[in-house]
């Protein structure tokens, strides 16, 4: 059985058309739907966040939230990363959903400021942050502001979408892609929280040397949120292109930040919240 999705009899009920139309039609087959399980993830005995995501890349999750979170800065900040043999199901097989990091001494400590003690949902991401001042205080570096090509702007979405596997097998799964100024994919990631998402593309970068991620664009299937603009803001994303709405404190913190920040991302046009266009 795949940890990704799973199968399930599901009952399609539709309305009848034209003389039909005051009929409901069922049809009961098997579909596809994505999994979701909860990821603890510890360090020195210490849980630090539990968070609702789709199994997979929970290596890279996991750097992408220590950096975001500003627990480390380098991947050699971190020693080990493993699944905890203890975390079995009733079955006595490990279910994978216990990851257990270990810190090096050039890490922050573990100070009580990064413990969520309280279950992060997929779709909740970072909370808890105080301010836009103290995002900027965390930020890695400076962000090198870019100009948006509106023609490259308006083809990002697609370009995330022909990257997507899992969505085409379920309808119920976001994205989150670093493309380059080009265009071209640098890695894309799927998770059923936007910002597990985003977590595992800045992990996946942290992990190859990769950041920040100054010459690149993250691209999301999903809203813009506070959350999402703070992480691509720590990883030195210099744009964020979102398909959908931005919220009040993203644009506030883009515009802080000097981070382009484009939403309601179609192929024909899209809003421009904060930076400039080329």
């Amino acid at each position: 059985m795949s940890r990704i999705n799973r199968r399930f009899a599901v009952t399609k009920v539709t309305r009848g058309q034209g003389d039909s139309a005051g009929r409901f039609y069922t049809d009961t087959r098997a579909d596809t739907v994505t999994v979701e399980e909860p990821l603890e993830i510890r360090a020195g005995g210490d849980t630090l966040t539990t968070t609702m995501r789709t199994p997979g890349h929970d290596i890279e999750l996991a750097h992408g939230w220590l950096y975001a979170e500003g627990l480390i800065k380098r991947a050699e900040d971190v020693t080990t990363a493993r699944y905890c043999a203890g975390s079995q199901n009733p079955e006595g097989t490990n279910t994978y959903n216990l990851l257990d990091i270990d810190l090096a001494a050039t890490a922050k400590p573990v100070t009580p400021e990064f413990i969520r003690l309280t279950p992060t949902t997929s779709a909740c991401g970072v909370c808890g942050t105080q301010s836009i001042s103290e995002i900027l205080h965390k930020t890695h570096q400076p962000i090198e502001p870019v100009k948006l090509n509106p023609d490259l702007v308006m083809r990002l979405p697609d370009l995330l979408a022909a990257e997507q596997q899992q969505f085409r097998k379920t309808g119920g799964i976001h994205a989150a892609g670093a493309f380059d100024l080009d265009g071209n994919a640098v890695v894309v990631r799927e998770d059923i929280g936007r910002h597990n998402a985003a977590d595992k593309v800045i992990g996946h970068l942290l992990l190859g040397g990769s950041l920040p991620a100054s010459d690149l664009i993250l691209v999301m299937s999903s809203r813009a949120s506070f959350e999402l603009v703070q992480k691509a803001a720590m990883a030195g994303f210099p744009a964020l292109v979102a398909v959908s709405a931005a919220s009040s404190l993203a644009v506030e913190l883009a515009r802080e930040a000097g981070m382009a920040l484009a939403g309601f991302t179609r192929p024909d046009r899209f809003n421009l919240y904060a930076g400039e266009l080329a």
